[in-house]
């Protein structure tokens, strides 16, 4: 690709972040050292205000990076209002979200333009390689993309085809389709990118899972923070399902069925044999097909992985759906008010990490 070539589109990657300390001179490595011409790119990090020495990480390196990166302040400290502070600011023709917990690989940003410009999409991503750095975070990298713990969710568990999903991950977008979307919702802390595909597709927008768009993105390193991530998404997906209701899928429902399945049971056990029975059988049948599921992961991947998987699989299951249900009793007023902002809930961390 000629570095010179005045004729190739001008790219903006946007990036909201927030207390990515460990991530984030890595991930801007990879933005920095990408295969397409600096002069036709720019870089914009959205900062949520962070307080673990990400901020000194974005002076040092826009430091040595003055014309190519540019940072502002995020003070709603959540994707969606860094992506509209940053969004308005970019000069690009094609505007790209990346994470400042992933790293993309050195053709991404090629890709994306050449699917975007030559192939007639509007709107690109690619499937996630998840993975872990420690042991635990390594079994949590390999129960995300498994079809058991997270269902059929295209670019967690797919790897090598080309697809049109329901959401993709770390999008590049035509300018043209985003100025006729809108703002990103900043009603949700999570699942913002679900709501911004379907309001796409809902426009006609063509949407690709490009093989060829290649990230890799860090898992968390506890089953506690997995806990949080998840019970987050399950959370937040109830201002989705009120938002956009026709956007939901079957496997998002079954956590949460599962989970009011064990709370009934719970609560009935004490006045009906049967619902003792009844909670017996729904919680043996879950913990063989998680083990089943486990011991087959473990044969494909690495032989340890039983002795943790089995809780993390549960950790991804319950937390969503426990989330799930919860969402739903503090939102329950919010059925027909698609524009109101959520409630506060000051215990419920807002780090910037993760795809939808």
């Amino acid at each position: 690709m000629n570095p010179t070539n005045k004729t190739l589109p001008f790219v903006s990657l946007v990036l909201p972040v927030r207390n990515e300390a460990t991530y984030m001179a890595r991930c801007l490595r990879a933005v920095l050292f990408q295969d397409y011409p600096l002069d036709r790119m720019e870089i914009i990090v959205a900062d949520g205000m962070s307080d673990d020495g990400t901020r000194e990480i974005l002076n040092t390196i826009r430091r040595q990076s003055p014309q190519l990166l540019r940072l502002i302040d995020n003070p709603g400290r959540i994707v969606s209002t860094g992506l509209n502070a940053a969004i308005p600011k970019a000069s690009g023709e094609i505007i790209i979200r990346i994470d400042g917990h992933c790293e993309i690989e050195r053709d991404y940003v090629s890709c994306c333009v050449r699917h975007l410009v030559e192939d007639g999409f509007d709107g690109v991503g690619g499937p996630l390689e998840t993975i872990g750095e420690t042991p635990t975070a390594e079994t949590i990298a390999i129960a995300m993309g498994s079809p058991f713990g997270v269902g059929n969710s295209g670019f967690r568990t797919s790897k090598s085809t080309n697809d049109t999903p329901d959401t993709i991950p770390f999008p590049a977008y035509t300018r043209s389709i985003i100025e006729r979307a809108g703002p990103y919702d900043e009603d949700l802390v999570r699942n913002q990118d679900d709501d911004y595909n379907y309001r796409l597709r809902s426009l006609g927008a063509k949407l690709l899972l490009a093989a060829d768009v290649r990230s890799r993105y860090f898992s968390r390193g506890s089953v506690r923070s997995l806990w949080r991530q998840y019970f987050q998404y399950g959370y937040f997906k109830i201002r989705v399902l009120q938002k956009q209701p026709k956007q939901m899928r079957a496997r998002q429902f079954v956590p949460p069925m599962f989970a009011a399945a064990l709370l009934l049971g719970l609560v009935m056990t004490p006045f009906t044999s049967i619902a003792r029975w009844s909670l017996g059988l729904l919680i043996a049948s879950y913990l063989v097909c998680n083990l089943t599921a486990s011991v087959l992961t473990a044969l494909r991947k690495r032989p340890s992985l039983p002795l943790l998987l089995p809780i993390v699989f549960a950790t991804i299951h319950l937390a969503y759906g426990f989330g799930f249900l919860f969402g739903f009793v503090v939102f329950r007023s919010q059925w027909t008010e698609r524009t109101t902002r959520n409630p506060t809930v000051p215990w419920l961390s807002t780090k910037l990490s993760g795809p939808a």
